[in-house]
């Protein structure tokens, strides 16, 4: 039986064939599926093993980043059902299954409440990411760095990840400090923007691009199944995606994202084959 990924696309997303792209090289089979299929039944996220939130405007992000699509999944019925789509979502992570957000898709999963979900509460929001503090859209290649001590499985034996940013709203706010404090001690923030000099964790503009609390660039849930981040790792799976690719002969064949699609893959092929 082969990996079974879902991309979700339509409403405003615009990066759903490179996240397949990027599941289909870490060995996955990968369906793109218009999310009209699933709210008309046509498709379900049963017969998947990894679903992918993939990076766009959805909804022009009216409302707020990704805050019109979160309300289309937790409130729009499912064809000839009573359940939504969120029903549906929260049997899939009950299964042990994985879901990776980016961009704005991370943004779908925290106004979802999917992340980073303390306590095993996949439903109620408890973090934002809002407008950069610079005031603009950012479009850069930033450093990240893993924290190794975290439960993520996408992020399991890496260290540094450098990815590009494309975002207005990429400040990543908790609601408290109590949240904070929680994503904290459990190692939740899995990977944080990072000085490219030091590697160490950084609120500096440029490093730190939109000035996210504790430079958290993404999360994951308590599980390490759930995971989002504002970089684009579908964007640097293979070598020629790379900046200075053309200046740079030591640079591998595969780039650093095709690494957390790899992870995925072998922990479904491991724990749910």
């Amino acid at each position: 039986m082969n990996v079974k990924a879902l991309v979700i696309a339509g409403n405003g997303t615009n990066c759903e064939r490179e996240v397949a792209s990027a599941c289909r090289l870490a060995g996955a089979d990968c369906d793109i599926v218009h999310i009209a299929e699933l709210l008309a039944g046509r498709k379900r996220l049963d017969d998947y093993h990894f679903l992918n939130l993939a990076g766009g405007f959805l909804d022009g992000d009216d409302l707020g980043s990704a805050k019109a699509g979160a309300n289309r999944l937790q409130h729009a019925r499912v064809a000839g059902s009573a359940e939504t789509v969120a029903d549906q979502l929260q049997r899939f992570i009950a299964a042990g299954k994985l879901v990776m957000g980016v961009c704005n898709g991370f943004q779908l999963m925290v106004k979802m409440g999917l992340l980073p979900a303390l306590d095993g509460d996949h439903r109620t929001q408890s973090v934002t990411l809002t407008f950069n503090d610079g005031g603009h859209f950012e479009d850069r290649w930033c450093e990240m760095v893993v924290d190794p001590a975290s439960p993520c499985i996408f992020t399991k034996g890496l260290d540094r990840l450098y990815f590009p940013v494309r975002h207005g709203e990429g400040k990543f706010v908790p609601a408290t400090d109590a949240v904070l404090a929680a994503i904290e001690d459990r190692h939740l923030a899995a990977v944080r923007y990072c000085d490219p000099s030091s590697g160490a964790p950084t609120m500096e503009y440029p490093a730190n691009p939109n000035g996210s609390i504790a430079a958290i660039a993404g999360v994951c849930d308590e599980s390490g199944r759930l995971f989002g981040l504002m970089p684009h790792p579908e964007a640097y799976v293979q070598r020629t995606q790379h900046p200075r690719w053309t200046r740079e002969a030591a640079l591998p064949e595969e780039g650093m994202g095709l690494w957390l699609y790899r992870n995925a893959v072998e922990f479904i092929r491991t724990n749910l084959l």
